[in-house]
């Protein structure tokens, strides 16, 4: 009897020595991102000091679109509206579209006087193409015809542009010398898991690419926002793109790092006046949305997946595990160590709930929003395993090893 209750001593110390090391290792890291990781939760990163360029350069918008006519009548106007000083065109690319998307941007533009619009159909994606990149490269390629312009803005269908978003894009392209400036447009929340999870998603992009660092001359961070990426035609040319990132399923930082690695000058920052009009109202629907492409972010590799998922845990899990855990088991330095962690958690995010003028009450909740991700994480694996992995829209894309 003895043995056996020294032996359930002997485990319950171990859990509690393993449960602190959790909590003081979580703090650390959590000093660590709030000081040294770029100060990625900051929201002033904006677009840099500009003036008006003694000429206007040429421009055209390349919108790529498959099954868009919901959101279209949102987004295609704003674009044909704007209010741009030089030469600009748009060309949207219908990317085999079965709900009229073509015909209706159409009609909108006759509806609306404005930039002129081509609408073109380049048929299904060649082999080893996303369909998003073969779109792309059609309308890249329409936009190419002598002369070619001096710049490309290249934006989803599903992003609405205030009348001057594009003269301050090319005004800062300009100004900086800058090769790829791109916006990560202000998602919808309207909804309440909207309201949950979306800022939570671009909190945890700028983690990852804390935006400070993608800014400096000489980066070895790369990254864009697919939404709104204006790109000198002469840095697209000197990469290769679209063709050298055909395969990629995340294809906004495979875009930067192309261009970057090139010798390219790319900025990123966080848009005022750019906003995504596409509506995720239900869990479901946020779900399709992140793990379509969280796998191919690590590259479909099981050690990665492990690592992301142990790294969620301990980041995002364990401060509050331990606070709970800390002050139910008379443990208080693992309760300190815990709220403290969590406390930090949450004062990096009210920065990004106020961008989204959302109540900051939400931000003692983002573990259980890093809990859905980290589930999304694996359920994207899971699908990419079963043969579904980065579907969208009636497409799935293997990793370029299988293509």
């Amino acid at each position: 009897m003895r043995d056996t209750a020294a032996g359930e001593r002997h485990t319950a110390g171990m859990g509690l020595l393993t449960a602190a090391c959790a909590a003081y290792a979580s703090l650390a890291v959590w000093v660590w991102l709030t000081l040294a990781q770029g100060m990625f939760w900051r929201t002033d990163v904006r677009l840099p000091p500009r003036t008006a360029p003694a000429r206007w350069p040429s421009v055209a918008i390349v919108v790529p679109a498959r099954d868009e006519a919901g959101v279209l009548p949102r987004s295609l106007p704003s674009l044909l509206a704007q209010d741009y000083p030089g030469e600009a065109e748009v060309i949207l690319v219908d990317d085999g579209s079965t709900d009229g998307t073509a015909d209706l941007a159409r009609r909108l533009a006759a509806e609306q006087p404005g930039l002129p619009l081509t609408v073109a159909s380049p048929g299904d994606p060649a082999p080893g193409w996303t369909g998003k990149l073969w779109a792309l490269r059609h309308g890249m390629a329409i936009a190419g015809t002598a002369p070619a312009p001096d710049y490309l803005l290249l934006t989803d269908a599903d992003i609405a542009h205030e009348p001057d978003s594009l003269r301050e894009l090319v005004a800062a392209a300009t100004s900086a010398g800058l090769d790829l400036v791109s916006q990560m447009a202000r998602l919808r929340v309207v909804s309440p898991w909207e309201r949950l999870v979306v800022p939570a998603f671009v909190y945890f992009f700028a983690q990852l690419y804390p935006f400070r660092w993608v800014n400096r001359p000489g980066a070895r961070t790369a990254a864009a926002a697919g939404g709104c990426v204006l790109l000198r035609t002469e840095a697209a040319v000197r990469a290769g793109v679209p063709d050298s990132i055909r395969q990629a399923v995340i294809d906004d930082v495979s875009l930067a790092r192309a261009v970057q690695s090139s010798g390219g000058r790319i900025w990123l920052g966080l848009a005022e006046r750019v906003d995504s009009v596409r509506p995720y109202p239900a869990l479901a629907d946020l779900w399709r949305m992140v793990s379509r492409s969280a796998y191919a972010q690590l590259r479909h590799q099981p050690l990665l997946l492990a690592g992301t998922v142990a790294g969620l845990v301990l980041v995002y899990l364990v401060p509050p595990a331990a606070l709970l855990g800390g002050l139910a088991a008379g443990r208080p330095a693992v309760a300190w160590a815990g709220g403290l962690a969590w406390l930090l958690m949450a004062g990096t995010y009210l920065p990004m709930l106020r961008h989204y003028r959302q109540p900051v009450l939400l931000a003692p909740l983002l573990p259980f929003t890093a809990l859905l991700y980290l589930l999304m994480t694996v359920d994207s694996a899971v699908q990419h395993y079963r043969g579904r992995g980065a579907a969208w829209k009636g497409r799935t894309y293997a990793r370029p090893s299988d293509a």
